[in-house]
């Protein structure tokens, strides 16, 4: 079995469920000594964190990503046990298959057969790994950068290890993602029975027609790189649980992707002023949960659409779709980000898998993406 697949085995092996590292990254962090890295770990409350950095000069390569992986849900509705990882034909089972220990194995091989043919690179290899990802996201990624940003230590170029693929590994690159911001709604309201209306002031009926609006509205049009930005109600209740009780308040939560045509700031301006013209009374608190990040063009994309083209065979396509990554936290500092990792068909889902193929192919990649931006300098 190939260097790969064991690693990525002995990882699978540690049930590193949020915000535990099971000692994933110390397996990493002896192979990445082993080839010249100085380790430092960075322990932050719960989370555990690891900077790991070869030289002291720039520019500075870093791949990131993360050890901890979601809870397995119902352990019988797996047809192999989520921690004991299972190779069947070519496909490897177990949680964190494809989100994403494979990504992480497949760095670790890259980084190793790298290192032997350019044992003396022009650039600075570096490794960004939190047990946070998951998470709240709180002492993960985002510490680790402020650490860094605090001493002046800057990346220049980073490969976010996602699950980015959809049909077969390179097939999609992330140069950037959507920001995302969260808005917690409470419309105030009287309450009262339902057979004396008069009597109550109802907030579901109040709010109705301007939830409505903010459901329609066209927020912006995107661009060549992202959608429009896009409204979404991810959670609204009221009431007491009887039938006959007029609600005093409806809370709603709500969600927006947005890309770099709208600004935070201006998203929730225009919420609240909606809110005011229907002439509600509420309460809105925001969480900014991320910032739109892009990397358009530069050396970093140019090396991973060649390094994938030279292993794969075809050119990668460039999106910005998904979720939030810890690319968000990284991407602010200057440097170039983009996320390259396995198919993502089935994260977070019972009987994660990923393609005994595809990750072996990862690993050429990464390696290649290494070797374009050694031959560029």
């Amino acid at each position: 079995m190939s260097a790969v697949i064991e690693l990525t085995k002995d990882l699978i092996s540690r049930p590193s469920v949020t915000p535990e590292d099971a000692g994933c990254q110390q397996v990493m962090a002896q192979r990445l000594a082993a080839v010249g890295f100085d380790i430092e770990v960075m322990h932050f409350d719960d989370t555990l964190n690891m900077w790991a950095r070869r030289g002291t000069n720039k520019p500075v390569f870093c791949f990131a990503g993360h050890t901890d992986v979601v809870p397995t849900g119902p352990v019988q509705q797996w047809h192999t046990p989520p921690f004991e990882p299972t190779v069947i034909g070519d496909t490897l089972y177990g949680r964190g298959a494809a989100d994403m220990k494979g990504s992480l194995a497949a760095m670790v091989v890259a980084t190793e057969r790298f290192l032997l043919r350019y044992p003396e690179p022009k650039f600075d290899l570096a490794y960004l790994i939190t047990s946070d990802e998951e998470g709240p996201f709180i002492n993960g990624t985002k510490r680790v950068i402020e650490t860094l940003e605090a001493r002046n230590e800057k990346i220049t170029w980073c490969i976010v290890g996602e699950p980015s693929s959809s049909h077969k590994a390179g097939d999609v690159v992330k140069n950037g993602r959507r920001g995302s911001l969260t808005g917690q709604l409470v419309v105030k309201g009287v309450q009262g029975h339902v057979a004396y209306p008069q009597l109550a002031d109802n907030p579901v009926h109040k709010a109705a027609a301007a939830l409505a609006e903010l459901a329609a509205e066209q927020w912006d049009q995107g661009n060549a790189y992202f959608p429009s930005t896009s409204f979404q109600i991810a959670n609204i209740h009221a009431g007491t649980g009887a039938s006959n009780v007029i609600p005093g308040e409806l809370k709603v939560m709500f969600n927006f992707r947005y890309s770099t045509e709208s600004s935070a700031q201006q998203l929730q301006q225009r919420v609240a002023a909606l809110l005011d013209r229907h002439g509600l009374q509420y309460t809105l608190d925001w969480t900014l949960n991320g910032l739109p990040f892009l990397t358009d063009a530069g050396s970093l994309v140019e090396a991973t659409v060649k390094a994938v083209y030279q292993v794969q065979g075809f050119k990668p396509r460039l999106e910005t779709s998904g979720g939030t990554s810890d690319g968000r936290f990284i991407a602010p500092t200057g440097a170039q980000v983009v996320e390259l990792g396995p198919c993502n068909a089935t994260i977070h889902k019972i009987n994660e898998c990923v393609s005994v193929t595809d990750l072996e192919q990862l690993a050429k990649m990464y390696e290649a993406v290494l070797e374009q931006l050694e031959l560029s300098l």
